[in-house]
């Protein structure tokens, strides 16, 4: 029996969480993407804490194709995670392929200085 595009994604991500947990000094930082928007947050697994979030719907993003949207938050959260003391992270891709506007978020984040 094939399974459904979701079914695929939550065995992917389910395996990559196995792996990957995000303390306060190394947060996981985990990407959602819808068909439309884009969102991505810095999460503390121990103390089960969102520490930073950013969206393609706050007002900060700027106007253009999907992925240039996406690298537009990708600087957003890397920008506010400097701010806050936060240097490296731990990058969750939550089951979606490390292309697109996946990758797009991940390069923008770099550009900012987050390292992971």
């Amino acid at each position: 029996m094939a399974l459904t595009r979701l079914q695929r994604r939550n065995r992917i991500k389910n395996r990559i969480r196995k792996v990957i947990s995000g303390t306060a000094t190394k947060p996981r930082l985990s990407v959602f993407r819808s068909n439309k928007e884009i969102s991505v947050q810095l999460i503390d697994d121990v103390a089960g804490k969102t520490l930073i979030a950013a969206t393609s719907k706050s007002k900060e993003t700027a106007k253009g194709s999907k992925i240039e949207i996406a690298a537009a938050v990708g600087k957003s959260l890397a920008k506010k995670a400097v701010k806050a003391g936060i240097e490296t992270c731990a990058f969750d891709r939550n089951g979606y392929l490390y292309h697109g506007r996946v990758k797009a978020l991940a390069d923008g984040a770099r550009e900012e200085g987050l390292k992971f």
